[in-house]
């Protein structure tokens, strides 16, 4: 072996040395040409390429006839920039470019669809792809979720055997008595041939059962196929790349622009690439996709692979081994290559594509007009956009039983932002079940509510957050006849209440639930059991029998115990010989103890227990009864809740909260109120008068005085005119509500509801207004004398009108 392995490395190592020789030998063959060879070939070369023009320059490019996404109606193109309705001349150097590249395509390809290279923007002005996108210097790890890379470790149980709990262990097999002593079963006078006609024929019913199921499977299964695809392998769409190498991305994969779920370059819903583009180049897959994008290999480096468009200093490399590293030696040529890549480079112009800016308010809607279907296969889901719907939906999904999605199975509607909590209401449209689920924070606490109908005493459930009730109430079922209650943290230990009501007395007149109960024939309590008490004592089930008067009571089983002690009241209304009401006899109590005791015997303890009894059945009554009330408020309530389907708004949302909007709008106004009284401050209060005298001139005695006193007359008069104009409006006001209180006492049998509601708004409104303007009436009567001593005050005090101090000196 060890022989015949060195000759195989002879004769590899006599290979690469031959193909190295050969390599050599052709280099300098061409180094050797002569001048008038080489000049023989340039000419024969530039005649092909004339001819090669010539022919690409009669290729005539099929343009799409289909008109642009975007139209005048949909877009504003008169607040556009210029970038969008022009190109710069290096934009026009590079369609040109461009147009060149797809004849050159068209010439060797004439198999393949025409590139997508330049197509018209919303102003129907041709723009080349790269273009189009505005680079982000946002990293990838950002952008993206990289939660499906993460790799799953399963975890290895090691399983112990366990004994045998049907295997006698030593000392059993010791106790089993011998086989002579058992006891002979009885025989089996059944006939056997009936028990296997009997099999034999429940087998067949089987077998035609599951033939049937098997058909009518097949038959959905074949109506559910898909049919065939005229168009498979015919659409165009475009998704975003994503290359593995940098910022940590460890492999290749595609985001769907419209979803941003990513999906793997194997996936086989993609049938093949046509092109690939960024905001620096342009390559056409020149692979065959005959095995989809599976067998692809995405080296932007090889032109053998990938067919790039500009030839610039950007342009990707392609991944050399070693071998073909070292094999790159002359320096001639790589001199050579990069002048004539330095010649053909061409720069990516920037792009014309302003940056996207998208308002809260549009965020929000989260697609077009708020609102998206998603049709599949017998569902259909609905979105929409958050206070878009009044009630508050943001979600639906309806399933449907056939493919026509025309008969309805169910619906689930989830809300967001509902002040009663609601979050999501099932709707079975088979049984008409409708249940209601809740976040904590009803008034009721109320978590799920399952009903048919919303009138009182049909079939319903309602389940609560226990924590959120005082008397720890879990949940409640209701039927025509019967209620039933789940208890858990009380300190009475009660667990459980279930009530059976009788038919319920008609009587004449309209009487509701709540003036007319159900009456209570049955209720039977059940406890947990509690650790301070002994067994015996503590009871773990009693039954109040109101139709029948009698109390049962059922007490916790001991632990060294199989049965339990119970005892039987009889409430008896009957009197003895003389006519004495009998209050309590020994048969009045039937009692089972497991370990009798004295004092239980003695009518006195029975008596007490009795009347002990009598009152927690009362309780009992009333508590059901308070039961079947709260059950009516909590009806009323969600009927009022959904009938206003009031929302929830964040204080931080100034838009949509009122209540903060008012609050806003109301410092604005006080700051503008503030503004006016300093500015009115800074007004020049002399300015009117003082512009009736001539400029420059000093001010005589009597000049002054008679400033003073026009200034504090205007100031009176308008003081007047303010208190006549509140006044006024006052007495309007006052005279319109009696006008209209006359025509209510004329008009008052004949008015309906509504107008009647009308007509206490208005006055409502009316007095609101008329208590303001005799406030503001009040206030101006008291601040006006004071403004005018004020004023008055200032009037002396003014430098300008010095005489006057000179006066009352």
């Amino acid at each position: 072996m060890e022989v015949l392995r060195e000759k195989v490395e002879e004769e590899e190592e006599a290979e690469r040395e031959e193909a190295a020789e050969r390599a050599e030998w052709v280099r300098m063959e061409k180094m050797m040409r002569p001048v008038e060879v080489r000049k023989e070939e340039t000419t024969l070369k530039q005649e092909t390429l004339r001819d090669l023009e010539k022919k690409l320059s009669e290729i005539q490019i099929t343009v799409s006839a289909e008109l642009p996404a975007f139209t005048k109606d949909t877009i504003d193109i008169s607040k556009l920039p210029v970038s969008y309705k022009t190109n710069t001349p290096k934009e026009e150097h590079l369609l040109q470019v461009a147009d060149n590249f797809s004849r050159q395509y068209s010439h060797l390809c004439p198999d393949r669809v025409p590139l997508f290279l330049h197509p018209l923007n919303e102003c129907e002005v041709p723009k080349f792809v790269s273009t189009t996108l505005r680079p982000t210097l946002m990293p990838y790890p950002e952008l993206y979720n990289w939660d499906s890379c993460a790799q799953f470790v399963s975890d290895f149980l090691t399983m112990v055997p366990l004994p045998d709990p049907l295997k006698p262990t030593i000392k059993e097999e010791e106790k089993v008595l011998p086989k002579k002593y058992t006891i002979k079963p009885p025989r089996d006078l059944c006939s056997r041939f009936e028990q296997e006609q009997e099999v034999k024929k429940q087998q067949e019913i089987r077998a035609q059962e599951q033939k049937r199921l098997r058909e009518e499977e097949e038959r959905l299964m074949e109506a559910e196929k898909a049919k065939p695809d005229a168009l498979h392998g015919l659409r165009v769409h475009s998704w975003v790349l994503v290359l593995s190498g940098k910022r940590e991305v460890p492999e290749n994969f595609f985001i769907d622009p419209f979803t941003g779920h990513s999906y793997s370059t194997q996936d086989e819903h993609f049938l093949g690439i046509e092109s690939l583009w960024n905001h620096k180049n342009y390559w056409i897959n020149m692979q065959d996709c005959w095995n989809c994008c599976k067998d692809l290999i995405f080296d932007l480096g090889d032109p053998v692979r990938w067919e790039y468009m500009l030839l610039g200093t950007d342009k990707s490399q392609l991944s050399l081994t070693e071998e073909d590293d070292s094999g790159i030696n002359d320096e001639d040529d790589v001199e050579n290559l990069g002048k004539e890549d330095e010649d053909k480079s061409f720069d990516m112009p920037h792009s014309w594509v302003e940056q996207i800016e998208i308002s809260p308010e549009a965020f929000e809607t989260r697609c077009p007009n708020g609102k998206k279907v998603i049709q599949y296969k017998r569902a259909k889901l609905e979105k929409w956009a958050p206070y878009l719907n009044s009630n508050g939906l943001v979600s639906r999904l309806t399933t449907y039983k056939d493919l026509e999605c025309t008969n309805i199975l169910e619906i689930k509607e989830w809300y967001q932002n509902r002040e009663d909590m609601l979050e999501l209401k099932h709707m079975n449209k088979t049984t008409d079940l409708k249940t209601d689920y809740f976040k904590p924070g009803h008034p009721q606490a109320l978590r799920v509510h399952s009903y048919k109908s919303m009138q009182p005493e049909m079939d319903r459930v309602i389940e609560f957050y226990e924590t959120a009730r005082v008397d720890g109430l879990i949940k409640r079922e209701e039927t025509p006849r019967t209620m039933t209650e789940y208890y858990q943290g009380r300190p009475d230990f009660l667990s459980y209440r279930h009530a059976n009501f009788g038919p319920r007395v008609k009587k004449l007149t309209l009487s509701s639930a709540e003036s007319n109960p159900r009456p209570i024939v049955k209720i039977t309590e059940q406890f947990f059991r509690n650790p301070a008490k002994p067994a015996e004592e503590d009871v773990a089930e009693r039954v109040f029998l109101v139709a029948e008067e009698r109390i049962q009571l059922r007490y916790h089983c001991r632990e060294d115990h199989i049965t339990a002690s119970k005892r039987e009241f009889l409430r008896r209304t009957e009197v003895d010989n003389k006519g004495n009401k009998i209050i309590m006899t020994p048969d009045m109590c039937i009692s089972f103890e497991v370990e009798p005791m004295e004092h239980t015997k003695k009518l006195l303890y029975q008596y007490e227990a009795m009347m002990h009894l009598k009152r927690e059945e009362k309780l009992s009554r009333h508590q059901v009864w308070e039961s079947e009330l709260e059950v009516l408020e909590i009806l009323k309530l969600r009927e009022e809740e959904e009938a206003a389907h009031t929302l929830t708004i964040s204080i931080y949302d100034t838009k949509r909260n009122e209540k903060s909007k008012e609050y806003r709008e109301a410092m604005e106004r006080v700051m503008h109120e503030e503004h006016l009284r300093q500015v009115e401050t800074q007004l020049d209060y002399l300015a009117p008068f003082l512009a009736q005298l001539p400029p420059g001139e000093k001010l005589t005695r009597w000049q002054a005085v008679r400033l003073k006193d026009e200034c504090l007359s205007d100031f009176k008069q308008r003081l007047i005119n303010k208190a006549n104009l509140i006044q006024a409006r006052f007495e309007k006001e006052t005279q319109e509500l009696q006008k209209k209180q006359q025509w209510y006492q004329e008009n008052q049998v004949t008015l309906t509801p509504e107008d009647e509601d009308l007509y206490l708004s208005y006055c409502s409104q009316a007095m609101f207004r008329i208590r303001i303007l005799e406030q503001r009436l009040n206030r101006h009567k008291e601040l006006a004398p004071l403004k005018y001593l004020a004023l008055e005050e200032k009037l002396y005090k003014d430098p300008r009108l010095g005489e006057l101090q000179k006066i009352f000196a």
